[in-house]
């Protein structure tokens, strides 16, 4: 299959090749008494080096939707170069062009200083810098030329400025000079403006710009220096010092250029390194090393919910599109596989973005494969943890419902029943008969009220963990002790997680450890309540045992918050289970939650 080649580019490319063939005739034909090109060392070669450079690097860069503009203002820049050659000319025309347009190609690398590498202008200064130089070398230039002798103001053995409509040397010199202070003032403010955004660029941005912006404020620099030194007489060294200055902003576009390309050859090590198969390799790091971008972060699709999640499971939100940073999505079969979240300038770069993208593809599978897995973890424990509010709830609602409801009512039939005795006092047989309904009433209300504390505890949210559990050791079958100094009020859900685990695991020394006492110890370990219930009972061999109801129910609800639970036994030492609970609900569209307490024993 043939690949189609624009013809543009072909013929771009042939009429450089010319334009520098016709421009290094010119200026060898000139001799050293020329005014374009300064008589200095190299000088030729530099001149069709610089001009060609310019050409070839906008062709390059016309290759890239990106760099589009870019390559339009090098490729102009490239043919200005060349036009410029045209005022050594022994021809009064090309002489008189040449002139017209000589100062030309400073307004492109002025244009490409302050666009690369995007070809566009940032802000209204640049704009206003663009519009003051393209003033100065076409109605500047214009102006003095107008009123200059050729033979008196650019070279003694100059041919005739066909443009000069009166000889007026000292008219022409004025405008000159106006014009050197008004390029003098532009190249002043891009310095300024060059170090300004130096200063508050990042890493990729400044790799991406560093020839380009030191040979540019090189360049500026030394422009103003010639000018200074030409109104001091000394204008032959400084015009000398700018005109390689100002080649070596051509070379480094080139550099940069070359640069592009041999980074994206350098992928081949991300290739070796992430096929190594190492379990200790990281892919973001491996990637930001391979992309030269240190804020570089990976979001992995995930399909279920149709969203980005990172690494661990936790969701992520592609940038907006001004909010400082760029997204590049990965697609295989055109369906998204993960994002690249990076340094906008790594968008003119993109031929680096997709070899990475493409060397780290089966990892990037592997990659998404996992974050997905955690992310449906995630949800589950999500899940777990709304599940047992949600339970907790319940239980609030039904005791409020006990207490309002049938509670009230056996508390107005037990007084109805006092009342109903006192009146049928003269029936000794009624009378008893009521008296025991009494009693049976009162034995009922009190059952329900233990029935709805036991359902959720009023005194645990009215007062706290600490006080709820004082209330039941008070009640309990054998001796209970709570330790809780320092203890604080936790999330609702926290403080009735730990009050039914510590719970269970007293009617478990009740019915099974044949204890004489026990003892509950509330504390703090970092951002985690940890709680213990130890007795001094018969204890058991944890590993000879199978886990029962109740332990597995304390380990169910302490992992739906993130929490964790551990049992120590042996047959003659008792028994003591310790659990921890991260003190904070565990919310998994914000911060990561605290890190479950180590609990080994």
């Amino acid at each position: 299959m043939r690949r189609h080649v624009s013809a543009k580019p072909v013929w771009l490319a042939a009429a450089g090749l010319l334009a520098g063939v016709a421009a290094a005739w010119i200026v060898s034909m000139a001799g050293p008494a020329r005014a374009a090109v300064p008589s200095v060392p190299f000088a030729l070669p530099v001149m069709v080096l610089v001009g060609w450079s310019l050409i070839g690097s906008g062709l390059l860069a016309l290759r890239s939707q990106s760099a589009s503009h870019l390559g339009a203002v090098l490729i102009f820049t490239g043919f200005a170069w060349f036009a410029s050659t045209l005022a050594d000319a022994h021809n009064s025309v090309l002489l008189t062009v040449g002139e017209a347009v000589y100062p030309f190609y400073y307004a492109g690398f002025l244009y490409l200083i302050l666009s690369f590498p995007a070809g566009r202008l940032q802000g209204r200064l640049d704009r206003a810098l663009m519009v003051a130089a393209v003033g100065l070398v076409t109605v500047g230039q214009w102006a003095w030329l107008l009123f200059a002798d050729s033979r008196t103001l650019i070279c003694r053995t100059c041919p005739a400025n066909l443009l000069e409509v009166a000889s007026e040397d000292r008219l022409a010199k004025l405008l000159y000079s106006l014009r050197g202070i008004g390029i003098l003032a532009v190249a002043l403010t891009g310095i300024v403006l060059l170090a300004g955004r130096w200063r508050r660029a990042s890493r990729p941005q400044r790799q991406a710009v560093m020839p380009v912006a030191v040979a540019g404020a090189a360049g500026l620099a030394a422009l103003t220096v010639s000018y200074v030194g030409s109104a001091l007489g000394a204008g032959v060294v400084f015009a000398a010092a700018g005109y390689y200055a100002t080649a070596a902003v051509a070379v480094a576009v080139l550099v940069v250029f070359l640069q592009r390309r041999l980074a994206q050859g350098a992928v081949a090590g991300l290739v070796v390194e992430l096929g190594a198969g190492s379990a200790t390799v990281d892919l973001r790091e491996a990637l930001s090393r391979a992309l030269g971008d240190p804020s570089l972060m990976l979001a992995y699709w995930y399909p279920a919910e149709s969203r980005y999640v990172d690494a661990d499971g936790r969701p992520v939100e592609l940038p907006a599109a001004d909010a400082g940073r760029l997204a590049t999505v990965i697609e295989r079969d055109g369906e998204p596989v993960a994002a690249l979240i990076h340094d906008p300038a790594l968008r003119y770069n993109p031929g680096l973005v997709e070899s990475a993208c493409a060397a780290a593809g089966l990892t990037l599978d592997n990659e998404r494969l996992h974050a997905e897995l955690r992310a449906r973890l995630v949800d589950l424990q999500a899940s777990r943890a709304r599940l047992v509010t949600a339970a907790d709830e319940a239980r609030r609602r039904i005791e409020r419902d006990l207490h309002d409801g049938a509670q009230q009512q056996l508390v107005a039939l037990k007084i109805s029943l006092g009342l109903a005795r006192q009146l049928v006092a003269s029936s000794p047989e009624a009378a008893s008969l009521l008296a025991q309904t009494e009693r049976q009433a009162a034995g009922a209300l009190e059952e329900l009220r233990e029935l709805a504390r036991g359902i959720y505890p009023p005194l645990l949210a009215d007062l706290g963990l600490r006080a709820a559990l004082e209330a039941q050791a008070r009640k309990a079958a054998l001796p209970v002790t709570v330790e809780a100094a320092g203890a604080g009020r936790y999330p609702q859900e926290i403080e009735a997680a730990v009050y039914f685990c510590v719970m269970e695991a007293l009617q478990n020394v009740a019915k099974y450890a044949r204890a004489s006492a026990a003892r509950v110890t509330l504390g703090s370990q970092g951002p985690c309540l940890v709680f213990t219930v130890e007795d001094d009972g018969a204890g058991f061999d944890p590993a000879a045992t199978p886990k029962g109801t109740g332990l597995q129910g304390i380990a169910d609800r302490l992992a739906a918050l993130g929490g964790t639970v551990d049992l120590v036994s042996s047959p003659g030492h008792g028994t003591r289970i310790t659990g921890g609970v991260p003190a904070a609900t565990v919310d998994m569209s914000g911060p990561a939650a605290p890190e479950p307490p180590n609990l080994g024993g």
